[in-house]
């Protein structure tokens, strides 16, 4: 991947992810995702933590971002699992309070839906590794403003820009920055060759029909 012909942060974060194998693209055979969605992409950012280039590009990049969109914020939130690692990567770049945010309450002790030390007022950013409906983001911002907390917006390395994600995150009013996208990725695949151009047209249509797309 030749890294000097990028010029965006959007651009770098899409080719870091497909050069450790973060994205695997598969228009001819598609993935099924746990709703029964036909999917050409499966995205597992978890991955790029394992090479320390792609990782500290992009936690230096989600700090950054959070300086200049999120100025306001005082606590960083990562959400339970993937967003975790991002969370304490930034919260320590920025010298910030971080917590995380489970997908269900703990069935014992506490029973803690927030680990952490929650601050009531707080301003607080979530952090995800990736945006696809935006239902557990938003779920998980439901549980910050249930702790007496501010949901100052969330930021997330990749999305996958589906309409229904930001018709979501506008109906709940929230802000959501991401490093990278769906479309940028494909147009950094067919430049390198990891896809044929031909596919183009295939790939984009899925974003915009993702239920459907493959049947």
């Amino acid at each position: 991947m030749n890294f000097h012909t990028l010029n965006t942060v959007a651009e770098k974060t899409a080719a870091h992810l497909l050069q450790v194998g973060a994205v695997q693209l598969r228009p001819e055979a598609p993935f099924t995702w746990a709703s029964g969605w036909k999917s050409p992409i499966y995205c597992d950012n978890r991955l790029t933590l394992s090479y320390p280039a792609a990782r500290r590009f992009i936690a230096e990049s989600l700090a950054e971002r959070v300086r200049t969109a999120f100025p306001l914020a005082e606590v960083i939130a990562g959400v339970a699992t993937a967003g975790i690692p991002w969370a304490a990567l930034v919260a320590q770049e920025l010298d910030l309070p971080m917590l995380y945010i489970r997908s269900a309450a703990k069935g014992h002790g506490k029973e803690n839906l927030i680990e952490g030390k929650v601050e009531e007022g707080a301003n607080v950013l979530i952090v995800e590794d990736l945006i696809s409906t935006g239902g557990s983001s938003l779920k998980a911002a439901d549980a910050v403003k249930e702790a007496g907390m501010e949901v100052g917006g969330m930021l997330a390395v990749f999305t996958y820009g589906f309409p229904l994600a930001a018709q979501n995150f506008a109906e709940a009013g929230i802000k959501l920055e991401t490093l990278s996208n769906y479309s940028t990725l494909i147009d950094i695949a067919i430049r390198e060759g990891i896809v044929p151009a031909s596919d183009a047209e295939l790939l984009n249509t899925w974003r915009n029909a993702p239920e459907v797309w493959g049947r």
